[in-house]
């Protein structure tokens, strides 16, 4: 039996209320969300020994959350990843979009949906919390009502749910940009844990962090994450710009993925606390990101500290970036009159 207990947090300079929403399920583990960004802020889970420790990410106060470079468990949007030269054209009408990425536009913009209050309540054992965004916003066509649904379970999972609608064309992709560290959130370097993915290929990236439109076998190679391997001994390799970007930052494709059915993503462990997480998505990539610049970025940790590089990873189930100018990858478009619904699904576990 999951309990959901409120309480105010802080106060955005607006004078809007953040809320702060717990969830303990039966076995004592864990789940924090804030309305600031629809964000994961805490998630205890137990090791191979029992031991509760959270698993995520954060800041000590509320405050951190506001514009954070890092996106620390939060829901963003429009677009999530990189649109190459913030230029896109939808129905023969071309769109300039915020550069805040080097020469690209980053996850929506600067006040993207990871850097809002959302409207939010709780549905007996669910936080749904909910965003208007505004014809126009950040330069994107239509009015868009987009939803963040989080169920909690007994089986110490968390499944995140996001649905839209929209009144014109326009681009969505969403996802949630929560950094794990199994070992706990205030143990260092994640570069020992492990990661197994689902992806037999993974999209070649520009030096500018674009797709180039092909895609890349990953057999033998620094990505090849097929079978359990460790971060740390691919993090400084050459193959396809991942020395340049300072460590993993690319997306990978989903073997046998198919339009709105839950598949298997892979799995992150850490051999040490012997924590582990399945991950499940209904999208077609997922975007793996060692934190390769989290030092000097963040605020105030939870633990009173400041995050190093490669403090968490992220990994982030979405579209593939750019897919707006590539007509081969699957589509972000939404219409009028149909609903966007894709499902991320973390269960913890042990190993």
């Amino acid at each position: 039996m999951v309990t959901i207990e409120q309480h105010v947090w802080g106060m955005t300079p607006e004078g809007e209320a953040i809320i702060l929403y717990t969830l303990t399920n039966g076995q004592g583990a864990q789940l924090r969300l804030s309305n600031f960004g629809a964000a994961i802020v805490s998630l205890t889970m137990p090791d191979r020994e029992g031991r509760m420790a959270d698993v995520v990410l954060g800041y000590k106060h509320p405050e951190g959350y506001f514009y954070d470079g890092a996106a620390a468990g939060k829901s963003v949007g429009r677009c999530a990843n990189r649109i190459a030269g913030g230029r896109m054209t939808i129905d023969g009408v071309a769109y300039a979009l915020e550069i805040n990425n080097g020469r690209n536009h980053l996850h929506g913009g600067t006040k993207n949906f990871a850097n809002r209050v959302w409207e939010s309540r709780v549905e007996t054992n669910r936080v749904v919390m909910s965003l208007l965004s505004e014809d126009g916003d950040q330069g994107y066509p239509g009015e868009l009502n987009v939803e963040a649904v989080f169920d909690f379970d007994d089986d110490n999972a968390v499944e995140i749910t996001y649905l839209a609608r929209t009144d014109r064309t326009t681009v969505v992709n969403l996802t949630n940009h929560v950094y794990f560290n199994l070992a706990g959130e205030a143990s260092g370097s994640v570069l020992d844990h492990e990661l197994r993915l689902n992806a037999s290929q993974a999209l070649e990236m520009d030096p500018w962090q674009i797709p180039t439109g092909r895609r890349l076998d990953v057999a033998g190679t620094p990505q090849d994450f097929r079978e359990f391997r460790p971060f740390r001994p691919g993090i400084d390799a050459e193959f396809n710009h991942i020395r340049d970007f300072k460590g993993y930052d690319h997306p990978f494709v989903i073997d046998g993925w198919q339009p709105d059915i839950l598949g298997e993503v892979g799995t992150l462990r850490d051999p040490q606390s012997g924590r582990k997480v399945d991950i499940l998505s209904s999208q077609p990539g997922v975007m793996v990101y060692t934190g390769n610049w989290l030092a000097g970025g963040c605020p105030e940790t939870k633990s009173g500290g400041r995050y190093a590089d490669y403090a968490g990873v992220a990994i982030e189930c979405q579209n593939f970036p750019d897919a707006v100018n590539h007509p081969d990858f699957p589509s972000p478009l939404l219409r009028p009159g149909e609903l966007y619904c894709q499902k991320i699904v973390f269960r913890f576990g042990v190993c």
